[in-house]
């Protein structure tokens, strides 16, 4: 299964292992967005980042029109109406930005685009 990933805060000044990871996962920017398939490696390493990004389980469709685009990193907008209503320091859950937004991540997408 694919997931969408969709860097959410910005510098990461914390720990080296975050950076690194973003490095690897080639999310350089804020508003950065990758598609890549689900894997005990990719998982442990959404656990390391979760506070400055958000993923989830990509629909054919929405993957469509981001690979439209031709790159292996897509970078997109602000989401209209925002991340949420308590920002982007809180976890989906509740009812903040970041962390597994499981099917939702699809309507987070075509907002960006």
């Amino acid at each position: 299964m694919k997931i969408a990933i969709v860097r959410i805060r910005g510098d990461t000044r914390k720990k080296g292992d975050i950076g690194y990871t973003f490095k690897l996962l080639n999310l350089n920017k804020k508003n950065h967005c990758v598609i890549v398939e689900e894997t005990p490696h990719i998982k442990g390493m959404l656990r390391l980042i979760e506070p400055f990004a958000t993923w989830g389980p990509v629909d054919e469709k929405t993957a469509t029109a981001l690979k439209k685009k031709g790159k292996e990193t897509f970078c997109l907008n602000p989401p209209k109406r925002g991340f949420g209503r308590k920002g982007v320091k809180m976890p989906f859950k509740k009812g903040g930005a970041y962390g597994n937004r499981a099917e939702k991540i699809n309507d987070l997408l075509t907002r960006m685009m």
